[in-house]
This record gives structure tokens, sequence and C-alpha cells, in this order.
């Protein structure tokens, strides 16, 4: 089984933030304590007492307004811990992989850009399912998401996905169930897809690929083709993010 963990960054309804952004990691099953452990020895280095308190929250840790980032007076000091959560997947098993959908909320107007990333990134996930069979085992997959004002419409949305099918016809079928939602507190990968959604939201509402570097040859591929990130956009046809730039 591969279990993909989700969290969103940016807002749905700011007209000042251009882009919406859903990412985060597809992790298989064998894999999830391992690399779940690694975040948590990390957090025991920052607060050995109590590790249990340390939540990364990317953004929060970058601002440095609570504990335990306030501690932290050196802003260059809270990017190196958002870059360090982001290194753990250098030595994560090749099997794991970065996914995510960026949103040009401009180019749908009256649409969903939560509706529209999650549809984009469930699709995704299910063809690498289909396409990653352990020998001739058919595998399957599940969704994580941190707990969000979005849970019960996503939820039915994936339902809907799995009887009726998306827009390209696609049911689905090699996702067991509708999404999970999890305190982000009590998941030290819900976490890791925190700073995956910040890093891809840095690089496109700001520009910055100080933490995109980090995640990029991470992204699922497939013969030259960057299949784990999306940009959803129609204001131009010269976009060259990784994205785009692989489609061409």
């Amino acid at each position: 089984m591969y279990l993909l963990y989700l969290d969103d960054s940016g807002s749905a309804s700011d007209p000042g933030m251009e882009h919406f952004v859903l990412g985060g990691v597809c992790i298989p099953e064998e894999n999830v304590r391992w690399l779940s452990s690694q975040i948590e020895d990390y957090a025991a280095s920052i607060d050995r007492e109590n590790p249990k308190s340390v939540e990364f929250h990317a953004s929060e840790c970058f601002k440095g307004a609570i504990n335990p980032w306030k501690t932290m007076h050196d802003k260059k000091e809270r990017i190196l811990v958002i870059k360090n959560i982001l290194g753990k997947l250098n030595d994560a098993n090749p099997g794991v992989v970065v996914m995510g959908c960026a949103i040009h909320k401009p180019s749908f107007p009256g649409q969903d850009p939560v509706e529209l990333a999650f549809e984009d990134l469930s699709s995704r996930f299910n063809m690498f399912i289909e396409n990653h069979p352990v020998g001739e085992t058919r595998q399957r997959g599940m969704i994580i998401i941190d707990k969000s004002t979005y849970e019960l419409g996503l939820q039915k949305l994936a339902g809907d996905f799995r009887t009726s099918g998306n827009r390209w016809g696609s049911q689905l079928r090699s996702i067991i169930e509708v999404p999970l939602f999890v305190d982000s507190g009590s998941s030290r990968l819900v976490q890791l897809a925190d700073h995956i959604a910040y890093a891809i939201h840095r690089r496109y509402n700001q520009g910055d690929i100080t933490y995109f570097n980090c995640i990029e040859n991470r992204l699922y591929q497939n013969n030259g083709v960057i299949h784990g990130l999306s940009h959803k956009q129609h204001y131009t046809r010269t976009c060259t993010c990784p994205a785009c730039i692989s489609r061409k």
C-alpha cells in the first residue's frame, strides 16, 4: 500500500495570493515508520525533554513568533530547520516521492482551487499506484490530510470520484477509501507534507526557490516528464517552472 500525506499552503480565498498549493509526500507503507522516526529524532534534538511539544509548521518556523521558534533569534537558524526537515527525504527509500499541485486562482474564476488541486493530485496518486505494482500484486493507496475546513467537502468529492469518476472519467479504483483527516500534531509525516506544500507555495507565490530546491529531485517523474508536480494555469504559455517545462 502507498500512503499520500497532504497539506495545503496559501489561502484559497485571499485575492492577494495568486496560487493555492496542495502538496505532500507519497510513501510505501513499509517506509512510514522509518521516515517518521527521522523527524521525531530531529524534534528531540530541538527539545530533548519534550520532543512531542515540537510541531513542525514551516510558516510558523519562518516567522519565529511562537515557541520553540521564537527562541531562535537568527532567521538563518529557522530557515535551516525548514531545510533540515525537507532534507529527511534525501536518505529515504527511492520509492518515497513528492507530489504537489499549484492552482493559479485567477485562471479559474468561480471554481474552488481546493477542489481543483485535490482532483488533480488524487488522479496523479491513482496513476502512480497503478504504475507501481509489486511483482504481480496490484497496490492500493490512501490519502491522509491535515484537519481543515475543507474536510467535509473533500470527503464527498473523493466519494464521488470513486463512484462516478472525475472529469477525466477515472474512478480512482486504486484509492481504497475517502481521505483520512488527522491532527498534524499527531503525525510527523503530515508535518513533512506541510513543509513540502510550503516549499511549492514559496516557489509559485514569491519566486523563492530556497526550499523548492530541497525537494525538486524527489518529484515523481517518468521518462523525463514530471508527473508529481502540476501547475494549473491559463495565463501564460511560456511558464518556465519544472512542471510546465517537462511537458513541452
